[in-house]
């Protein structure tokens, strides 16, 4: 949610050219959507529907990395103001690819019987 946050202040911020219309059109969408899909991901069904949800919550923050890089490239904000943005989303993407990763391993595990 401080991720979504964050990206609606930065969306917020940028220009209102036709460059800065879309970008920010575009990273409203990405930027918010993480999070409504990481907390669908652990009302999961499943191990396969957690994985799948999470999946799509880490397409949505490396669309987000995506367009807050090309805030960068474009100058259409300084650097100081985006960079902890970019080292957020960085996290995010590490945090919830790593969360992937042990979430396929445990999938593949053979599940033991419980003892009663």
């Amino acid at each position: 949610m401080d991720f979504a946050a964050r990206a609606g202040k930065v969306v917020d911020a940028l220009p209102s050219t036709r460059l800065g219309r879309h970008i920010a059109s575009q990273l409203v969408r990405s930027g918010t959507s993480p999070a409504p899909n990481y907390s669908e991901a652990c009302a999961g069904e499943s191990i396969k529907d957690f994985i799948h949800k999470l999946g799509i919550a880490l397409k949505e923050l490396r669309e987000s990395r995506s367009w807050i890089k090309l805030i960068l490239k474009a100058d259409l904000l300084p650097e100081h103001r985006m960079s902890g943005l970019l080292d957020e989303v960085n996290q995010l993407c590490n945090i919830i690819g790593k969360s992937i990763v042990t979430a396929k391993v445990n999938q593949a595990r053979p599940t033991q019987p419980r003892e009663t």
